[in-house]
């Protein structure tokens, strides 16, 4: 005998709802804002992509957010039995530290005394273990030491996996995004783009969208005195150590590509100073040092830059952690008279 199905039965099953998005899918997307205090439209356009609005407080969340999502996509991370190690001088800390606990995974920071001291609160919040290393004695810098430590770590610590920061391609591949989003937020392509150099994933991420979409895009990369990203230092930089983090490196990072940019600049911590102040004092944006070293060196170039012209400056994070150095009178003083 046949039975009927019943209505319930027939009635078609629900769709699986939608997963609702979590804290890393805030991740991008961040603000374009134009900068017509400091920069009179009437010559040229400004726009600055505010990085400081990811959830970790700067661009290097969608660093972390693709070595780390890679790594486990891959099974080189194992949630609640990997570790990862590497070093940095704040921003990536914060970043990774934020993944790895979304992630459930281990993380030891390898930081220097530059690092802020809010930086290092927040890592340890999240539950990082932060190492702080001493310069190395032969360079006088502090990323050979840190990279020292890290190789220690990886041969010490069962599970642990290094993403490599200087050297993963997942660094640059995050910011074919970034650019795409300020191609797609203006009505054409800028004719500037403004970024800092450090590990490169960002100026190599922009440089190759712009060059696989045929932009006609100009790119001035903003380094640090004393850096060797873009060759050996000039005898008046030799002897200058960085006080301010986040732009320049003591080592060619292997992400680095020739052509990338089309114009080196360097800035001094004191430009990072200027920068920032000047953000602040004509746009109220508070941001950080590697922000102040980009708008100082639009500043600098503005005399020569042609009339009509749409730049971009990516400011890659706030500056609520440089408040006891940049926005410290006394600390400015101390240093720069």
């Amino acid at each position: 005998m046949t039975v009927a199905p019943s209505a319930a039965a027939t009635r078609a099953a629900p769709a699986a709802r939608p997963r609702d998005p979590d804290i890393l899918a805030t991740i991008g997307a961040t603000p374009l804002v134009a900068l017509d205090r400091l920069f009179p439209p009437e010559r040229f356009r400004v726009y600055a992509k505010c990085e400081r609005f990811n959830p970790g407080g700067s661009i290097k969340d969608r660093a972390a957010r693709s070595m780390i999502e890679h790594a486990l996509s891959t099974g080189e991370l194992v949630p609640g039995v990997s570790t990862v190690v590497e070093s940095t001088s704040g921003n990536l800390g914060v970043a990774l530290a934020q993944l790895c606990n979304f992630h459930r995974l281990r993380l030891i920071c390898v930081t220097d005394p530059r690092t802020a001291p809010q930086n290092t609160a927040i890592m340890r919040a999240y539950g990082a273990a932060v190492e702080v290393v001493d310069r190395d004695p032969e360079s006088g810098e502090y990323l050979p030491s840190r990279i020292r430590r890290v190789r220690e770590l990886l041969r010490s610590v069962p599970g642990a996996y290094w993403p490599d920061q200087y050297g993963n391609e997942h660094n640059a591949r995050a910011h074919h995004h970034t650019m795409r989003e300020i191609h797609e937020a203006l009505p054409g392509a800028p004719d500037y783009l403004f970024v800092a150099a450090g590990t490169t994933g960002t100026l190599r991420g922009c440089a190759e969208y712009i060059a696989a979409e045929g932009l006609p895009t100009r790119v001035v990369a903003v380094d640090a005195v004393g850096s060797v990203i873009f060759g050996p230092p000039e005898p008046w930089e030799r002897g200058h150590h960085r006080t301010i983090p986040g732009h320049g490196a003591a080592v060619v990072p292997p992400l680095l590509r020739t052509g990338l940019a089309d114009r080196v600049v360097k800035m001094t911590d004191l430009d990072c100073v200027r920068g920032c102040r000047s953000l602040l004092a004509e746009e109220s944006i508070l941001a950080g040092g590697s922000s102040g070293a980009v708008t100082a060196a639009l500043l600098d170039a503005a005399p020569g830059i042609t009339q009509g012209a749409t730049c971009v400056a990516i400011l890659p994070d706030g500056g609520d952690r440089y408040l006891d150095t940049i926005y410290s009178d006394s600390w400015v003083e101390s240093r720069f008279g």
